[in-house]
């Protein structure tokens, strides 16, 4: 396809790296059929963000055929696909709400919706537990995310956060990045996963082992360090060549 001239650069390297997220997405089992999104704001246009064409799969998105919209879900380009209003009382809200928030992840995965049914959530279980250790909002059940608002109630539960359990739902992320937040929702899962096995293992025998309060702050401390280097500024690139080896048709 060729690309119309209106694209930036700057907007065609973030449809590229958006719809990598799509297809390693898919590639981890985090898709759920045609439904859940990961959004992106597009550079130097405020109120104005990405998201994957509604009906179609996470590995059939590539740069060329995600749907830019702006915070109200109106169509901001010729595109013959239509988005999913659910997208826009999640995602819209959160960008127009989090303009540092430039990609919003939100998944139903197997883990991250046992998880949201844990009144305790996510604990200090493990070092990927502690990344995001006081760092993830609630947000209670209301039904179909469909109305301004839910989704008004759903950022102020975000707040400041790096992301929220939605209970009896799903998952969500926010970051700089389209690579922050990819490796933000890889460690919820890997922590999420990790939590409920252990807690299945131990079920009617113990308490699962969990980090001190002082311990989860000091590793969280660690994680962040100071401030030079974000989630997936080393693993993205990683990811995109095990992409590229495997089937390079998302960016075109």
């Amino acid at each position: 396809m060729v690309v119309s001239p209106a694209v930036s650069p700057q907007e065609w390297a973030v449809r590229r790296d958006l719809a990598a997220a799509y297809r390693l997405a898919a590639l981890n089992g985090w898709d759920d059929t045609i439904y859940t999104h990961i959004s992106a704001a597009v550079p130097g246009e405020p109120g104005v963000y990405l998201i994957n064409p509604y009906g179609l799969l996470f590995d059939e998105v590539c740069a060329s055929n995600l749907v830019k919209v702006d915070v109200s879900g109106r169509k901001l380009c010729d595109s013959p696909h239509p988005v999913n209003p659910t997208g826009f009382a999640i995602h819209g809200a959160i960008h127009a709400a989090r303009p540092d928030a430039a990609c919003v992840l939100h998944l139903h995965t197997p883990w991250g919706m046992a998880l949201s049914m844990v009144p305790g959530g996510l604990l200090p279980t493990t070092q990927h537990a502690m990344r995001l250790w006081g760092r993830l909002g609630r947000h209670a059940y209301e039904g179909l995310a469909l109305t301004p608002a839910e989704g008004e109630r759903l950022v102020c539960n975000l707040g400041a956060n790096d992301g929220l359990i939605l209970e009896n739902h799903g998952t969500l992320t926010v970051g700089a990045t389209v690579a922050e937040a990819y490796m933000l929702m890889h460690r919820l899962e890997r922590a999420a996963q990790a939590q409920l096995r252990a807690m299945a293992a131990c079920a009617g025998r113990a308490e699962v082992l969990q980090a001190s309060p002082a311990t989860a702050d000091r590793t969280l401390a660690q994680w962040l360090g100071d401030g030079s280097e974000r989630d997936g500024d080393s693993e993205w690139p990683a990811l995109r060549r095990r992409l590229d080896k495997m089937d390079c048709s998302y960016q075109r």
